[in-house]
């Protein structure tokens, strides 16, 4: 090939040009990485305009929700547990620390210190007391205060634990990438605390928030140790210090280069490739190592470091090229996921790995030629690497055992895919943010404690929406115009044809903007009367204005007992479910205060029969110090309501149970009114991300499946050969997931990107496995003979490669992060495997096929041009 003999020229005529030129552009890409952006919201594994992410910030909107921290405070020791003097003072001194901070939304804390005391006062009257104005100075009055709340139906099981042992603050924030700072100044808070209570912090945006934190801190520790594994192996191979250095500069130099131009064109750095450099470190030497093997073997033979070069290039150009190309096909196939922050990932690691192998056949011959004396190489060579002797010994045994047991291999390995199919079938798809931590992990201990005391710190709401036709809109004009016919004579015609017209006229905007709402069409109907009035008008209009206001009242859904008593009755199948703690909306707001109104009595805790009484007791709470909790569960138009759902974990196995199982209620237990219905919150939100993750990791992994199969076809010119390439590594996946699947793990974030990510990476063993095989047998022409030499420097190089890039993964193992102890561990054995399976199963099955494999005339399919 022109272009090999091109490049590697220039590599050895021109070594310092081609150092300096690359060193100049790893400096410029590497100028924008101090201006990183960390980004760890697992929100934005969802497209903004994803529907799931935009009605969850629509929710958030118009029921004034914001994401919340908890804080648990629990004393299993005392037979009052929390609710003594001490500890209520804490919590007080704790709550009006908190209100200071900015962010929190002081208003919306729910602390005994911040809300209300719902009692009766006589018949027709509600007192709202605060719960705890004051710091109880007795153990009596900490009692009647848990008394008080335990009697709220909104705050027990929430705010209090059933066994009064346990109580817990929740902390609403505006932007939840604050949440580990506040997290620090709570720990900061209590740790001046002295009364054995325990503290606990959790929620979501914690987890999520202190995932991020760690994570960065996990790669400085991760990314220098593959550093000095890759150097120890590398030295233990080669042994030369000066010359191992180049593989190491060009490792440093992708990563570099990679994540100074994700950072420059403006990318957040988030989960996903914060993993880059681990990725690419290992990665990048790949090609590195071939390329000092090969040379290793050929230098002694020439004692000519120009000469060697040029035969280890003309022997493994085109090899490391096909291998660096199915590696970007299997990374960049990430691009068809439709989660951006795998993209991203997918797309610059692919990168790296280009920018990798460029480096590779132009720096590394440069760097040889430049800065390793011709003199210092005399001892170099096969004859000094130990280690090398050791490794053919077993690749001997190993071409003696596939040659002599292939049937037996064959056979193994068909009833391996067998239970790795069974295996699959068995594999549960599972992720919650709170277990990306180990188990001893305090943010673990927190969800572990809090969730056995409490409802449940997960959040997700089911929001319930009035869902007009245009027909409904269309009755209520007819209704209007009826209205003001009565009035025509009292209007006068122009006043009466103003607002006819203006009636139609909100009419038809309301059609053009699909937006039926019975409400909001007498709202501006409304607004238009009131346009019209003026002090020479008659009184009678001001009829018509009163009697719109009646109509719109009659409209709001969520003040009709029939659709409250509907609503109670899918608050209780929630409740129902396993997975949930507890639900609260609309309806104990209305119970509670209704049987304040009404004396106290137990029988009274119950929706109104009508309208106005419903209306009485919304109006009654609004005169409590607490009325915006209100809003959070209906709208003021109250065409919205809002159910908190608190679930006890935040699997989305969990949450996808509710949301199914509230979903074939629904269909059986029609509503009295048309409504639809959606859900919300964060622990829905990471249902999709991960139902998507999974879709399109499936589509990822086919589909650079098809293209590597093409691309091994193409290469060997054969499409049997093509299918053989991809054998080795099939099997090994099939295993690895089918292992997954038997022992029970859950099918998860890092676990399904592994998928596409060992594709790629895995076929190099068998791209090298093969074309050395094809070459040899072109010239021996026995199976035999080729096998034994393929098992000698050939395959030293592949073996050498295997361990390297298995072994620089382990670092991760170290993290105190599940997901990157679970990329470790996997990614690490499906590459060594996969190595193994080459030299077991392709021997075996080529020797059976070798007929068809090896046709009389054989032709070198990387002969130079």
């Amino acid at each position: 090939m022109k272009i090999k003999r091109t490049i590697t020229d220039m590599s050895i005529r021109y070594p310092k040009f081609i150092i300096s030129i690359f060193i100049v552009i790893t400096l410029i890409l590497a100028f924008f990485i101090p201006r990183i952006e960390i980004d760890t919201d697992p929100e934005n594994m969802l497209s903004e305009d994803t529907f799931v992410r935009k009605f969850h910030n629509y929710a958030k909107k118009e029921f004034l929700l914001n994401d919340i921290i908890v804080v648990g405070v629990v004393n299993e020791n005392r037979d009052e547990g929390v609710f003594n003097p001490k500890t209520l003072q804490d919590i007080s001194t704790l709550t009006e620390n908190i209100k200071t901070w900015d962010g929190v939304i002081k208003e919306d804390i729910i602390s005994p210190s911040t809300q209300d005391n719902i009692s009766q006062g006589g018949v027709g009257e509600v007192i709202f007391e605060w719960l705890m104005k004051e710091p109880p100075e007795t153990i009596e009055d900490s009692l009647k205060i848990k008394n008080n709340i335990m009697s709220n139906p909104v705050l027990k099981g929430t705010m209090v634990s059933e066994d009064g042992k346990a109580l817990a603050l929740y902390i609403p924030i505006k932007s939840k990438d604050m949440s580990y700072e506040y997290s620090v100044m709570i720990k900061n808070i209590i740790s001046n605390f002295n009364n054995g209570d325990s503290y606990y912090i959790s929620g979501l945006p914690v987890a999520e928030d202190t995932f991020g934190v760690q994570m960065f801190k996990q790669m400085e520790i991760s990314a220098p140790l593959a550093m000095i594994i890759i150097f120890i192996l590398l030295k233990v191979f080669f042994k030369k210090n000066s010359l191992i250095l180049s593989p190491m500069i060009i490792s440093a130099m992708s990563v570099f280069m990679t994540m100074g131009l994700l950072i420059g064109m403006g990318y957040k750095v988030h989960i996903m490739s914060s993993m880059i450099p681990i990725f690419l470190m290992p990665i990048a030497v790949v090609d590195s190592v071939h390329i000092l093997s090969v040379f290793h073997d050929l230098y002694p033979e020439s004692m000519n470091k120009e000469k060697a070069l040029r035969g280890t290039m003309d022997e493994l150009f085109v090899p490391m090229l096909y291998t660096s190309l199915t590696t970007c096909v299997g990374f960049a196939s990430l691009a068809l996921t439709p989660i951006p922050p795998v993209r991203i990932f997918g797309l610059f690691v692919s990168f790296g790995i280009a920018m990798a192998w460029i480096l590779t056949v132009t720096f590394i011959p440069s760097y040889i030629i430049l800065f390793i004396k011709e003199e210092s190489l005399t001892n170099f060579g096969k004859s000094n690497d130990s280690k090398s002797s050791f490794i053919e010994k077993l690749l001997q045994k190993n071409s003696e055992f596939t040659f002599t047991h292939y049937k037996k291999i064959i056979a193994a390995t068909c009833i391996l895919v067998l239970i790795s199919a069974y295996g699959i079938s068995n594999i549960i798809i599972n992720d919650n943010p709170v277990i990306w931590f180990e188990k001893n992990h305090e943010i673990r201990k927190a969800d572990r404690v809090l969730n056995d005391h409490f409802a449940g710190t997960y959040m997700a709401y089911l929001v319930l929406e009035r869902d007009y036709e245009a027909e409904d809109i269309k009755n209520a004009l007819e209704e209007t115009q009826i209205l003001l016919e009565q009035y025509r004579g009292d209007l006068g015609e122009v006043l009466y044809e103003d607002l006819n017209q203006a009636a139609d006229s909100v009419y038809k905007t309301m059609l053009g903007s699909e937006n039926y709402s019975v409400q909001e069409f007498y709202s501006l109907v409304k607004d238009q009367t009131e346009l019209a009035l003026d002090e020479n008008d008659s009184f009678v209009l001001e009829d018509v204005y009163d009697i719109l206001g009646e109509y719109q009242s009659e409209s709001q859904t969520f003040k009709n007992p029939k659709m409250l008593e509907y609503m109670d009755r899918l608050s209780q199948e929630l409740d129902s479910n396993l997975n949930v703690g507890k639900s609260n909306s609309i309806i104990q707001i209305v119970k509670k205060v209704y049987q304040e109104l009404l004396g106290g009595q137990k029988e009274n805790f119950r929706i109104p029969d009508t309208t106005a009484g419903v209306a009485q007791s919304l109006l009654s709470f609004q005169n409590s110090h607490t009325p915006q909790m209100l809003w959070h569960f209906v709208t003021p138009d109250y065409e919205k309501g809002n159910i908190w759902v608190q679930l006890k974990n935040g699997d989305n196995k969990s949450m996808q149970e509710v949301s199914e199982s509230i979903e074939a209620w629904m269909k059986k237990n029609k509503s009295p009114m048309k409504i639809k219905h959606n859900w919300a919150g964060l622990t829905y939100v990471n249902v999709i991300w991960q139902n998507e993750m999974v879709r399109g990791m499936l589509n990822s992994l086919m589909g650079s499946f098809v293209v590597v199969f093409l691309m091994m076809a193409f290469l060997f010119k054969s499409p049997l050969w093509g299918i053989l390439s991809m054998i080795p590594l099939s099997v090994t996946v099939l295993f690895s997931y089918g292992l997954i699947g038997l022992v029970g793990k859950s099918y998860d974030m890092p676990v399904a990107v592994l998928s596409s990510l060992t594709l790629g990476l895995s076929v190099d063993f068998a791209i090298h496995f093969i074309e050395r095989a094809r070459e040899i047998y072109s010239v021996e022409k026995n199976w035999k003979i080729t096998l034994d030499k393929m098992h000698e420097k050939p395959a030293r190089a592949v073996v050498k490669n295997s361990i390297i890039i298995s072994v620089a993964f382990l670092p991760l193992l170290l993290a105190p992060l599940v997901p990157y102890k679970t990329v470790g561990i996997l990614i690490s054995a499906i590459l060594m495997v996969s190595s193994i399976a080459t030299f077991i199963i392709l021997p075996a099955l080529i020797k059976p096929l070798k007929e068809r494999l090896f046709p009389e005339k054989i032709t070198d399919n990387f002969k130079p041009n």
